[in-house]
Order: structure tokens, then sequence, then C-alpha cells
């Protein structure tokens, strides 16, 4: 039961978060820092995969509802769910029956350290593309996939690093 509570606890303050403060972010208007993929990052890794895509679209919605976003953020959580567990397996080695939550002390630093980058990168992408809907302007839609992921993983893994076992 704290697992539950601790995981709506974390979604109501991310998405407090991305929408308060993050999204009124703007740095020289390539980044802006998606800080609300942490949450499904820091799921369970044996979470039933339809439970993890339905929480990945929950969120995503919520966001797409506070950001006037018409589905791009829900799209980009689910995509990013969807390929979660195949990175999981790519960069970890998980035991049968083990069912850690992702971190540097489950996954270790550098296995973690990955895991985050490629999932942030596809969730930028996939956001900053559908965002543009073209690739008339690539290298400005390039420089923002970079810059916010850079912020973002950077904020993910200094958020984890406080973390104690």
């Amino acid at each position: 039961m704290p697992t539950v509570l601790q995981n709506i606890f974390r979604f109501i303050l991310l998405v407090l978060f991305q929408v308060l403060v993050l999204n009124n972010i703007q740095f020289l208007g390539y980044i802006n820092p998606y800080l609300y993929i942490l949450f499904i990052l820091a799921l369970p890794v044996q979470m039933p995969r339809w439970f993890l895509l339905l929480l990945a679209f929950v969120l995503g919605l919520t966001i797409d509802v506070f950001s006037n976003t018409i589905g791009m953020h829900a799209f980009a959580t689910v995509f990013v769910a969807f390929y979660r567990n195949g990175i999981i397996k790519l960069f970890t080695n998980i035991e049968e029956g083990n069912n850690p939550t992702p971190s540097f002390h489950t996954f270790g630093v550098s296995a973690y350290v990955k895991y985050v980058i490629v999932l942030v990168l596809i969730h930028h992408s996939t956001l900053f593309m559908l965002e543009a809907f073209s690739f008339t302007h690539f290298w400005i839609m390039l420089a923002k996939i970079l810059l916010s992921s850079l912020v973002t993983v950077l904020l993910i893994l200094g958020i984890q690093s406080l973390k104690t076992k």
C-alpha cells in the first residue's frame, strides 16, 4: 500500500510542478524541461504493461489539459511507456520475480543513466516532432530536442541522486 500512495503523491507533485512552474519557464525558446516523465521512469519494473500504458495515457492527458496541447503529451508518454520494458531489458539484468523501482541503487549508475537518457530522448523527440509536424525547421527542432533533453536528464539525475536507499 505505501507504494501506491507514494506513486499517487509522485503523480500529483510532478504534474503540479510541471504545469505551475516548468511550463512557464522558457530558456531562450529552446529549453523547456519536461520533468513529469519521471513518473513513468520511476514505476516498478514488473508493472503490467496495460496498466503502465494506462497510467502513461492519464499522465500525458493531464499535462495536455493544463498545457492546452491536443494529445501530444499523451502520445509521447504512451510511446515511452511502450518501449520502457525493452529499454530496461537492454541495459539491466532483472532477475525473475524481482520487482525493483528503477534507480541508481537497483540498476547501477551506468545502466540507470543510459535508461534515463534513452527514454527522455525518445519522449522529447516524439513530443517536438509532433509539435513541429514538419521538417522545415529541422535544426531548430533538433536543438530543442537535445537541449530540453539535456536539462530534463540533469534534473532527473539530480533528483534521483538525492534519494537514499
